[in-house]
């Protein structure tokens, strides 16, 4: 019995309350057309765009994977998550990074060592904390957005505006 492929797994990355959808709904788009995996943190903002634009893929054969946080009992999902796309919640008892601790084990750990390679929106302290996970665990990643709303990334990873050379840098990953 020959095995199937494993499908390349995107996580994406990015702003929880902010949608960037002028960049996730592309990006997610196109990442279902590859037949990938999509990984998200299973929220709003960027998750939610990319997650609703990757589904509205006909005949995607990928799914979306969201990484959910719990709440402090480790029992009940936090209001709002997963949000209504996400095909497969992946539970996490681990939380969601504060910025206080940049050694903090979070949920961001799930996201970053479970994804293949990781494109990278604008966001908060969170997604930072991401972006500095991929560059210590040796992740392929890619910031994708204005390069001002990078401003206060000292990580270094190649900032890209176009969803052209993004999906090269992910096909090549």
């Amino acid at each position: 019995m020959a095995l199937m492929p494993r499908r390349k797994i995107v996580g994406v990355i990015g702003s929880h309350s902010e949608p960037w959808e002028e960049y996730a709904a592309p990006l997610g788009v196109w990442i279902a057309q590859r037949g990938f995996h999509l990984l998200t943190g299973g929220g709003g903002g960027v998750m939610l765009s990319v997650s609703r634009a990757f589904c509205s893929v006909a005949g995607r054969e990928g799914l979306v994977l969201g990484v959910v946080p719990m709440d402090g009992a480790g029992d009940v999902v936090k209001e709002g998550y997963p949000n209504e796309y996400v095909d497969v919640a992946i539970l996490s008892p681990l939380g969601t990074f504060t910025g206080e601790d940049p050694d903090q084990v979070s949920r961001n750990h799930i996201n970053v060592m479970t994804s293949d390679v990781l494109v990278i929106l604008p966001g908060a302290v969170g997604t930072l904390n991401e972006a500095n996970l991929a560059v210590k665990f040796s992740k392929p990643a890619v910031l994708f957005g204005p390069p001002e709303c990078f401003a206060g990334f000292q990580v270094e990873l190649p900032r890209r505006q176009n969803l052209e050379v993004v999906a090269k840098f992910v096909d090549c990953a």
